[in-house]
């Protein structure tokens, strides 16, 4: 077990609602990434009142993407430049700040067209804010939608924009979005030894927390280089519960083209550390699965380079698998289509790749799956950590 200890030293930093500084896709699709279903929300980037007053008369950074909009559409970028914040430089995450590159694919730094301010990439060999970067900067806003898995790289560049934060005394404002994927908290938790940056912190799979409130967490439980804590201020939603059904306006990555997609996501992703294809290379990417090497069934999909997938796996080639699009919510993470395609592959020598272990955060899962270990004894395993982590968590809840 992974024992937590929930620090309380550090409220006044990690619980902020209104401080002040002292130095003042598809149209057709049943569940449409575009489809708000919960319109009374206000995200953090729409509750404006609260953060414009702290970037008066200072120089800000942003980190962000395509998601960091507010409910008009409107880009957080050209907002603030409406309201003549002087914006100096947007740093931007994995699939770049217009969100079009492939996962894992590498971005390059540049300049927006549109506003003509500069981007670094904070996704491959930068992926932790060098302090040249932030000369000049006076105070960062993060504004980043999250979908509630371990494995999501935004929650890891979070941490890596606080650490830098913390070590060259730039205060950071992090504008909460609603967690999709609510409050789930299931899953096995990371093991330090297979820290990496699809798994920095010893957490669930699904950690059941919004943006604002994980970064409350890194910083309460000092998880950063040399227990270092930033000055963060955390802008909250307003009219959000966590049980509430949230679309996003827009999609977080490539290959999450709706709601749907976003629901299988952390059940799914653990097949990018087999032989077996999630849909990548078609338009049901993170809905469906299969492989040339499962049992032939009446389903198949061939995948092709299209968006967010130029060379996917098994280009061009038949795979057999399950189509999970009309699959009820999921409220757990779900194991049985994993332990179904590694029973069902011709030679289970090859189901597994050493990326699973990253995903996974632990050796024991593919141990347990390899073993022939039932589902249910499989979660049972994960029970004592996951009560250990409900507590450490509530710490650090807004909603």
């Amino acid at each position: 077990m992974i024992k937590f200890i929930a620090k309380s030293v550090f409220i006044a930093a990690s619980i902020i609602y209104t401080p002040s500084y002292s130095n003042s896709f598809q149209k057709t699709a049943k569940n449409n990434i575009h489809q708000i279903k919960t319109s009374t929300i206000k995200t953090g980037a729409d509750n404006y009142e609260k953060y414009l007053p702290l970037l008066k008369d200072k120089k800000v950074g942003i980190v962000t993407n395509q998601t960091g909009i507010l409910s008009d559409k409107t880009h957080l970028v050209d907002f603030l430049l409406e309201k003549k914040v002087a914006v100096q430089t947007i740093f931007a995450p994995e699939h770049g700040f217009r969100g079009t590159a492939d996962a894992g694919e590498h971005v390059v730094d540049g300049k927006d067209p549109k506003t003509g301010l500069p981007i670094i990439s904070l996704y491959g060999d930068n992926k932790k804010p060098k302090a040249a970067q932030l000369a000049g900067i006076d105070v960062m806003i993060f504004d980043l939608q999250d979908v509630g898995a371990r494995f999501y790289t935004y929650i890891s560049s979070l941490h890596y924009v606080m650490e830098a934060c913390a070590e060259n005394g730039i205060p950071l404002i992090v504008l909460d979005r609603p967690n999709p994927n609510g409050g789930i908290v299931d899953g096995p938790l990371l093991e330090k030894e297979f820290t990496s940056f699809v798994g920095m912190h010893p957490i669930p799979l699904l950690h059941g927390m919004t943006i604002g409130e994980y970064s409350k967490m890194i910083n309460g439980e000092k998880w950063l280089k040399n227990a270092v804590q930033c000055k963060l201020t955390v802008i909250p939603c307003v009219d959000y519960k966590r049980d509430m059904p949230y679309s996003l306006l827009a999609k977080p990555s490539p290959n999450l083209p709706n709601d749907q997609s976003i629901n299988l996501y952390a059940s799914l992703c653990l097949f990018e550390g087999t032989n077996v294809s999630m849909g990548r290379g078609t338009e049901k990417q993170f809905q469906i699965y299969g492989s040339p090497f499962l049992t032939k069934t009446n389903f198949t999909f061939t995948p092709k380079p299209n968006f967010g997938a130029k060379d996917p796996l098994y280009n061009g080639k038949e795979c057999f698998g399950e189509d999970l699009t009309s699959y009820p919510k999921l409220t757990q993470l779900e194991l049985k289509w994993l332990i179904k395609a590694y029973q069902n592959t011709s030679d289970k020598t090859k189901f597994f790749n050493p990326f699973f272990t990253k995903l996974a955060g632990t050796k024991k899962l593919q141990q347990q799956i390899e073993s022939g270990v039932s589902e249910n004894e499989i979660r049972k395993s994960w029970q004592k950590d996951l009560e250990t982590f409900k507590k450490m968590r509530k710490a650090y809840l807004l909603y």
